[in-house]
């Protein structure tokens, strides 16, 4: 079960906070087999899209 006194729940804030904004992830990368095959899909989508413009 997660913890969430009080405290924590004021500290989980101030670590929000101080964390740097960073643009969202747009495609998953990692070499796992699933996570290839969705990107390989992806850049192909993306090949036909440019080809197509």
């Amino acid at each position: 079960m997660p913890k969430t006194s009080l405290k924590n729940i004021q500290k989980q804030k101030k670590k929000a906070r101080r964390t740097i904004p960073r643009a969202k992830v747009t495609r998953n990368q990692g070499s796992t087999i699933a996570v290839r095959t969705r990107l390989k899909k992806q850049a192909g989508k993306a090949r036909a899209a440019k080809a197509a413009v």
